[in-house]
């Protein structure tokens, strides 16, 4: 596409978005990796929450959570999810919708040695998404798989990633007047060629 430059140049969308995020990673505050993270229950009702993103692979996005949360579930009922970025400071965003598979293998046990000791044992204290009576209720049970798992936890087998291959990715850049510029990405499947198209703001 002709005018698909600057900014949004390139051949593949998850290059584009890597050069992104290391922009963002220069100007944002906090957490630039911070993603909306959008499912749907069995009612077909939607969920919103921050979760944040920790890996773009050659070909997918991969965060991770609690298996037995409500997202964990309602990903893992749907089998798709949608996300979006949006970096203020650089007045832009990226939107992604796709199909989701999970990451329990040795690439989730390699992230989760790699957290601080406290968040690894308080993926083992926490019930996500469940009633909890206190915050000290919390802070016991921390206390509890401590002497339980000692100072190096090994991965919860009901926490790992999801990995997300998009079928559609939106790259959206603010411009004057709201006349701003967005381009998607999209296929029928996974295997298929990508299709790029300029976008009404």
């Amino acid at each position: 596409m002709a005018d698909r430059d600057g900014i949004f140049a390139g051949d593949d969308p998850f290059d584009i978005v890597r050069r992104w995020l290391n922009e963002a990673e220069k100007v944002e505050p906090n957490d630039p990796n911070a993603m909306a993270l959008s499912t749907v229950d069995t009612d077909g009702l939607p969920n919103v929450r921050i979760v944040l993103l920790k890996d773009i692979e050659p070909g997918a996005f991969v965060f991770y959570t609690n298996y037995e949360s409500q997202k964990g579930a309602e990903l893992d009922q749907a089998g798709k999810a949608a996300f979006v970025m949006h970096w203020k400071s650089l007045r832009r965003q990226v939107r992604v919708r796709g199909v989701v598979s999970k990451e329990d293998g040795e690439i989730a046990d390699s992230y989760y040695a790699s957290r601080a000791l406290n968040s690894r044992l308080g993926a083992w204290a926490s019930r996500q998404s469940q009633p909890l009576s206190s915050r000290a209720a919390l802070v016991a049970k921390v206390a509890q798989v401590t002497l339980r798992h000692g100072m190096d936890p090994k991965r919860p087998p009901f926490w790992g990633g999801y990995r997300i291959t998009p079928l559609e990715i939106e790259f959206w850049s603010d411009g004057e007047f709201r006349l701003h510029d967005r381009f998607r990405w999209s296929r029928e499947t996974t295997n298929q060629s990508w299709e790029i198209s300029r976008l009404n703001p």
